[in-house]
């Protein structure tokens, strides 16, 4: 009688029944699947599930089909989804036909050295004690001025390279990203590597792609057949573009997807493809075939 249907379940299982019991389903294959063959529908065994049953498989198909559409985290109703919200410290904006950096300013604090301790150091009836920790406190200030003013224009030079280097990429998205380096930044606006990454950290850029954390632009690639170079963020998406239109009922293995991307230029071991697939979150082929 709980609300939303199966809440207070003591498990994935339960959950889900009590969902198909509340719609008057005991007496379903979907119901029958998730009581005597939990496991093996977690894993996708259908064949199996299909000979245990004396059915065929694409019944097992079609009711693991519905089974899908049950909620498996009916509490999660009740959670307050995070407010995240992102203000990008760059914008970056298509004019005429070149792309202009605009820094946002806003949340930068405008500080300077108010006159007040100027005139103290002019007083004649302040000791020499009084007019050098002011001196002292002073040259603090102007040195905190100077680091804020540093860290905008570090920001502004890196974001001038990342939008020279991955053109490609803001004309025509993430599969067109270039491989980039923060050494290869450094170098270019002459700053240590570190420095970069300080200056990146929890940055974010808007862009015609949209937004996206600074760090995503740098990133390690291949070397094509051709001579030419290739981000990893580009080769992940040709295996997710490769997964989106392989065929169901024969989905690819990663040794597959390995010999087609040799094909185009692209080499890459099967571990790499396994890997890239696991961030993708993209499951085995055994277990994206349908039936």
């Amino acid at each position: 009688s709980f609300y939303p249907r199966g809440v207070g379940a003591r498990d994935l299982r339960e959950c889900l029944l009590i969902q198909l019991q509340r719609e008057g389903k005991e007496s379903s294959l979907e119901y029958k699947i998730i009581s005597e063959h939990m496991e093996d529908l977690g894993k996708r065994r259908f064949p199996e599930i299909a000979r245990r049953m004396g059915i065929s498989v694409e019944e097992v198909q079609k009711a693991a089909n519905n089974i899908a559409r049950l909620n498996p985290r009916p509490g999660q109703v009740f959670a307050a989804a995070p407010q995240n919200y992102v203000l990008p410290d760059v914008t970056v904006e298509k004019v005429d036909g070149d792309y202009q950096i605009i820094l946002n300013n806003e949340q930068i604090p405008h500080l300077r050295i108010s006159n007040i301790y100027k005139d103290i150091i002019a007083q004649d009836n302040n000791g020499a004690d009084v007019k050098d920790y002011i001196r002292d406190k002073i040259r603090s200030g102007k040195f905190l001025i100077r680091s804020i003013h540093q860290r905008q224009q570090t920001i502004s030079n890196i974001a001038h390279q990342i939008v020279s280097r991955q053109r490609d990429f803001f004309e025509h998205g993430p599969s067109h990203l270039k491989p980039m380096t923060m050494g290869d930044i450094a170098d270019a606006i002459g700053v240590h590597e570190t420095t970069v990454s300080r200056a990146v950290s929890g940055k974010y850029m808007a862009s015609p792609q949209g937004i996206f954390e600074m760090k995503y632009f740098f990133t390690p690639g291949y070397q094509t057949a051709t001579g030419e170079s290739m981000s990893n963020t580009s080769v992940k998406e040709a295996i997710l573009d490769l997964v989106k239109h392989e065929p169901g009922s024969s989905p690819l293995s990663d040794q597959e997807i390995v010999e087609i991307l040799t094909e185009r230029g692209i080499p890459i071991a099967r571990r790499t493809v396994a890997k890239y697939r696991t961030e993708l979150n993209i499951l085995p082929s055994h277990m994206r075939r349908k039936y």
